[in-house]
């Protein structure tokens, strides 16, 4: 899920807030800011050990020369092994994984070593790496790789169904139904969003519209084409901890330079994202790479132009932004990456301006962490009710209104007015480049961990 960039980010909330998930995500210092198969183990048996093997307790009788008889002898019960079938995903994949992984134990992301990385450290350097190592623990991994292998199984099944044809709902419930399938929750019982589910609004963006777009209850249907370029962004999350992947489909091979340029400058910025690696090295890496490519168009050559007002950003628990950002094009900052930071790594090309703008449509909220009731005065017993109901189901986390109506939220469109014009929730919109041009997404996770990096969502799909 792309973020925006620094000149058009909002400010973070007040950090006197105590708002419960802030503990989660303590502030960082100064310096920080400028399918391995799943396979059931064990055999079962088709009888019970009922002690007949027991040889002490066997009669001995003896023949008259003094020699033990033969024929008493106990014949041995034999017993028949059958190896426990494998638990297999469904096409679509709706089996959860505590079934594909009874040990809770998941794959691995892609293990790389760091590019670059500065082993001369501060006291509070040292500091950092000692919290990094506790925060990033066992449970901590777990978590990011059971919403990894989600991520994985469920787009692999999405890259076989968006064919045009499919409606974007269609495709949507796809996704949506597949990660509450395989991580176990629903989200239909209060809270139980919050436990493990989608990370965000399912984004299904064509052509000129580069991020943010959703379909949402009583709009009109939208239906994939030959010539679209269809970015598909998602998130999956297990207790807070955020995987944001997403591809592009694009049928028609004419956008094929465009997608393979704007997958290249994402492995260049996964290739240089390490400790202490500077950001704007990455960015300045990035536009290169990205605006080497061109693409043919209606006869005509059109280059292709890595994007403005989005970037990619470090991830935090229940947090989708967290307070870094990558750009895509060159940019002048002292903010470098950490060891314990979680990055979501995304670049953004296109055949248009580069310049994006803001759209009329909606497509999720987020709750203000450092925002209060206090202001509100219109509609404030529907305001009220409603932030409880975000509090309760999403916390932090973006949601759409789909996901609001799916645990039961009713009339709550006065109320929604009132906190976002407040400032306790706020809306996000769709992000567009200029009519007929073609805007392409590649984005992976990674866990920049003390001794090496993982790129937590990495697949063999991409």
């Amino acid at each position: 899920m792309g973020s925006k960039t620094p000149e058009d980010h909002r400010q973070g909330p007040d950090p006197s807030s105590a708002h419960p998930i802030a503990a989660l995500n303590p502030p960082k210092p100064a310096v920080a800011s400028g399918l391995l198969p799943g396979v059931l183990e064990g055999q079962d048996e088709d009888g019970d050990d009922d002690g007949d093997n027991d040889k002490s307790a066997e009669p001995t009788l003896t023949l008259a020369n003094g020699e033990p008889s033969k024929g008493n002898k106990k014949k041995k019960r034999k017993f028949s092994k059958k190896k426990a079938k494998k638990a297999q995903q469904t096409t679509p994949p709706r089996v959860p994984l505590a079934d594909l992984f009874p040990n809770q134990q998941y794959p691995e992301g892609e293990i790389a070593e760091y590019a670059e990385r500065n082993l001369q450290r501060t006291t509070a350097e040292e500091i950092r790496h000692l919290s990094a190592i506790k925060n990033m623990d066992a449970e901590f991994l777990n978590d990011y790789r059971k919403a990894a292998e989600v991520h994985r199984q469920v787009r692999q099944h999405v890259q076989t169904i968006a064919k045009p044809g499919i409606s974007m709902s269609q495709l949507a419930d796809e996704i949506e139904d597949g990660v509450r399938a395989l991580t176990g929750h629903q989200a239909l019982d209060t809270g139980d969003a919050l436990k493990a589910g989608m990370g965000f609004p399912t984004g299904l963006s064509l052509n000129n519209v580069a991020a943010h777009w959703t379909p949402n209850p009583g709009t009109k249907e939208v239906i994939l084409q030959y010539d679209d370029v269809l970015k598909v962004d998602f998130g999956v999350h297990v207790n807070g901890r955020i995987v944001d992947s997403a591809f592009t489909v694009a049928p028609n091979p004419v956008y094929e330079n465009l997608l393979i340029a704007v997958k290249a400058a994402t492995n260049t910025g996964l290739k240089e994202a390490g400790i202490d690696a500077r950001i704007s090295h990455i960015s300045a890496a990035i536009q290169e790479v990205m605006e080497s490519y061109e693409v043919e168009l209606n006869g005509k050559t059109v280059p292709v132009k890595a994007v403005r007002g989005l970037s990619g950003h470090n991830i935090l628990r229940y947090k989708i932004h967290g307070d870094k950002q990558v750009p895509f094009v060159k940019t002048k900052t002292s903010q470098r990456m950490e060891e314990g930071d979680v990055f979501a790594i995304e670049t953004f090309g296109t055949t248009g301006t580069a310049r994006l703008r803001d759209d009329l449509h909606v497509y999720g909220y987020g709750r203000n962490e450092g925002a209060s009731l206090a202001g509100v005065h219109n509609h404030q017993a529907s305001a009220k009710a409603l932030l409880k109901t975000i509090d309760d189901n999403f916390g932090t986390l973006v949601f759409s209104k789909r996901y609001l109506e799916r645990v039961g939220a009713k009339n709550y469109h006065l109320g929604m007015k009132s906190l976002i014009s407040n400032g306790v929730v706020e809306c996000y919109g769709p992000l567009v480049d200029v009519p007929g041009s073609y805007v392409a997404q590649f984005e992976h996770t990674v866990l920049l961990r003390p001794n090496f990096k993982e790129v937590i969502s990495r697949g063999d799909d991409y």
